[in-house]
């Protein structure tokens, strides 16, 4: 007869066991699944869809071939998107392009990606429109500057694009970057800066008027309000009515312009508002190459005006407009809209130039339709000067 204290004993030692069983069984579900759902943590890809010349594209369509996933681009040509670890296909399509895919890949762990998608334009797309000028009229505020800018003599000049390429954290940044200038600090507090190694602080021009004698924080000025900036180290370089006298002049001399509604286009969203992938595919608008003869802009009758700035400058750039030409050559409110740009000024002189333009309409069969035309235009800069 087996004892009864050690029978009791062997009966725990069995329930032991099996509860230890099950709670490494259980633990190890529990890691499973832990591993399964760390391995399935998707990737947020961050991506831009581009054109043949590197403007983003809006309104282009990325998706996650094999997978319900999809975005659109934004009027940066950037999208987000979650896609799984492994081998992805990425799929970018928009009207009046080629489609495109990228194939990438991810492995465990993978957070986070960056991806560039280019689209090159379908061979029905018009020829781009040239837009140059031989000569400009500065005019406002800001015509001084864009005229001693243009002709680019005498004087160190810091451009709105070169601050914004730049995105100094201060203006000190910004200036220290130019040659001959250094930084100095204030005894209050502040950053001043000296020009050819001087010991006596620069006249500071705001908009023109004076900041008066004496050091002057330039790190109160953010960078990202100010249109351009001249420089002038000597004391006869400035312009005339920007030298005060030869005593101070002599420590060099800073013209800061600001920004304003002078120099910024509205803000207005340049996204079209109907759906023209919808109304081409119901065959009530065209495209040019289902129509016999495509809708064409009149030349004659498109006044772009180049933007004071990015002549001064020299800046060229390129911009591709959407739109719908109805049956009477005109274009259909509401469908205007911006596929790519290079600048958002070429963006509001397009617009400007297309509401006001004529228009050939398509014809298909003999009678003429309504057709989408995605016109290019070409910012040539300013030509330059011989010699």
């Amino acid at each position: 007869m087996v004892p009864l204290l050690t029978y009791h004993s062997k009966m725990r030692f069995a329930r032991d066991i099996l509860l230890r069983a099950r709670i490494a069984a259980a633990l190890g579900f529990v890691f499973a699944q832990a591993g399964l759902l760390r391995a399935q943590t998707p990737v947020a890809v961050a991506g831009i869809v581009t054109d043949s010349s590197g403007a983003g594209i809006t309104g282009a369509e990325v998706s996650l071939v094999g997978k319900d996933a999809k975005a659109r681009t934004d009027e940066a040509g950037k999208f987000k998107l979650s896609v799984p670890p492994g081998l992805v296909t990425l799929s970018a399509r928009r009207l009046g392009f080629l489609p495109e895919t990228r194939q990438l890949q991810f492995k465990e762990g993978d957070i986070a990606a960056q991806v560039e998608i280019r689209l090159a334009t379908v061979p029905t797309t018009l020829k781009p429109v040239v837009v140059r000028s031989n000569r400009m009229k500065y005019t406002g505020r800001l015509a001084g500057y864009y005229q001693r800018l243009e002709a680019n003599n005498g004087g160190y000049f810091i451009t709105r694009e070169q601050i914004d390429r730049a995105n100094p954290r201060n203006l000190t940044q910004l200036l220290t970057q130019a040659p001959a200038i250094n930084d100095r600090r204030m005894r209050g507090g502040g950053t001043g800066v000296r020009m050819r190694g001087r010991q006596c602080s620069p006249l500071v021009w705001l908009d023109g008027l004076p900041m008066g004698a004496g050091e002057v924080d330039l790190d109160a000025f953010a960078p990202q309000t100010i249109q351009g900036i001249e420089l002038y180290l000597g004391s006869t370089t400035a312009p005339m009515k920007y030298i005060s006298n030869r005593d101070q002049s002599s420590c060099g001399t800073i013209l800061i312009w600001s920004r304003g509604p002078d120099t910024d286009p509205p803000r207005r969203s340049l996204v079209t508002r109907v759906d023209l992938e919808k109304l081409v595919s119901s065959l009530r608008v065209y495209t040019p190459d289902q129509v016999d003869q495509p809708a064409s802009v009149d030349v004659s009758s498109l006044a772009i005006d180049y933007p004071p700035s990015l002549y001064a400058s020299g800046t060229g750039g390129s911009v591709i407009a959407e739109f719908i030409v109805d049956t009477s050559g005109h274009v259909e409110e509401g469908t205007f809209g911006i596929v790519s740009s290079t600048d958002p000024l070429l963006s509001d002189a397009v617009r400007k130039a297309i509401e006001s333009a004529s228009f050939q309409a398509a014809k298909l069969k003999g009678s003429t339709v309504r057709q989408v035309v995605q016109q290019p235009f070409s910012f040539g800069g300013r030509p330059k000067k011989k010699g």
